[in-house]
């Protein structure tokens, strides 16, 4: 079948027509980073786009130069939906071997915009100036809270009323590639009980998706959940490295703080919304009935398939470890920035959300070591490598993607790509 692109798309890739995710790239020798969408085995200028006027549409017609030639997408995102989508569908147009434009028919400008996506660096998409992360499956929530503290009170009476969450550190945020360096800090010792310092012997990491805010809300005014669809610009792959025995020694009575603060990798590409709507399912029944401010659609959730790979420090094929699915979140995207706003809260563009670990049913579905090992007793073989959690040199893969079918027979793929990170040595 001839395809109707510009571009040839291998069907196994994340980045279909039906994606067209945005974020923030830089060519190799060049300092510049520029906004950016991608398809197939290429990224999009997006700048090239703009300053040749083929933002075309009424909504983005005259600013589209000034937004894309930012080097952060951050005065998009507070454009809003509409703005969004517009420029959305104006790539897919432009994509389109029937539509005319500079793009398809002149040759050198079309190897300005369409860059080998070997070739390119990635960058934070937007500029975060708060990270919040929640608590939010239900299975994930209930096997830590067993391991802790019994079956008979595995979750807190306050979690099937409220989206549980904690506010993380923003700046220590980075990009998918981006080594992460062992915390230090006070943990108790194994045998005597007794807090000491030292290098954390219980990393792990936490598989998890985030969504990024586009559009905030004012201080003292909430936002709606029937409304929330409206904020969120779209959606990453998070992983929140975790020092277990460090959190485990501070977290009561205010929770976590160094055992989670020193590295949270976000993938580069921010999935947006509309991509992702012919995924939209219906989420898990949430009893009891949640309070009015928190209901929302009756399709609320998502089905994205997630995978957790493992790349022995001593080994050089990853192995998977976990295949789990966005759609067990006990919480939803809405409810949680509902609920993150009713008191008031002002988001701002650029907020990024994460939704704690999501673990599924069963255990090959299982979000962290901290569970798949039950905390350090029971290890895993990797490759013909024990692991009780994440070693030197180890690195860590998460990936995501969507896959349907439509009517006409025609697969619609909509993924993530991926977010990877290496642990290196404490520092001394």
């Amino acid at each position: 079948m001839t395809s109707p692109l510009i571009v040839d798309v291998p069907d196994s890739s994340d980045f279909s027509f039906h994606n067209i995710p945005f974020g923030v790239v830089s060519i190799e020798n060049s300092s510049q980073p520029f906004p950016a969408s991608a398809i197939g085995e290429f990224v999009i200028n997006l700048r090239e786009l703009a300053v040749a006027g083929l933002f075309d549409r009424p909504l983005l017609r005259d600013i589209a130069p000034s937004v894309f030639s930012a080097t952060t997408l951050t005065l998009f995102l507070q454009l809003g939906r509409p703005s969004w989508r517009e420029a959305r569908q104006t790539i897919q147009t432009l994509l389109l071997k029937s539509h005319p434009s500079p793009l398809r028919d002149d040759p050198n400008f079309r190897s300005s915009v369409l860059i080998p996506i070997y070739s390119i660096q990635h960058h934070l998409p937007v500029r975060i100036s708060n990270y919040t992360d929640f608590y939010a499956s239900k299975e994930h929530a209930t096997n830590v809270g067993a391991m802790f503290r019994g079956k008979d009170n595995a979750l807190m009476p306050n979690w099937v009323h409220i989206p549980v969450g904690y506010h993380g550190r923003a700046s220590s945020v980075v990009i998918s590639g981006t080594p992460i360096t062992r915390p230090s800090g006070l943990r108790l010792d194994p045998v005597t009980k007794a807090p000491v310092f030292g290098k954390c012997q219980k990393l792990d990491f936490e598989l998890e998706m985030g969504f990024v805010v586009g559009v905030g809300n004012e201080l003292g005014k909430p936002i709606n959940i029937k409304n929330a669809d409206d904020h969120i610009f779209g959606v990453v792959l998070l992983n929140d490295w975790s020092a277990r025995d460090i959190q485990q020694f501070e977290y009561v009575p205010l929770g976590p703080f160094l055992g989670k603060n020193f590295g949270t990798s976000i993938s580069p590409w921010i999935v947006t919304l509309d991509a992702l709507e012919p995924f939209r399912v219906a989420q898990p029944t949430q009893e009891p009935t949640p309070a009015e401010y928190l209901q929302g659609g009756s399709k609320d959730a998502y089905d994205i398939n997630l995978t957790v790979q493992l790349k022995a420090s001593t080994t050089t094929t990853p192995q998977t470890i976990s295949q789990s699915n966005l759609k067990y979140m006990y919480w939803t995207f809405n409810q949680q920035l509902a609920h993150h706003t009713v008191n008031g809260c002002n988001m701002q563009t650029g907020d990024l959300c994460g939704t704690g670990t999501i673990s599924g049913p069963t255990p090959d579905s299982l979000g962290s070591l901290l569970e798949m090992t039950q905390n350090g007793t029971q290890p895993i073989t990797v490759d013909a490598v024990s692991r009780t959690f994440i070693e030197d040199g180890d690195e860590v893969i998460l990936r995501g993607w969507c896959e349907s079918e439509e009517s006409a027979g025609e697969k619609i793929r909509v993924g993530f790509g991926e977010v990877t990170g290496i642990i290196r040595p404490a520092r001394s």
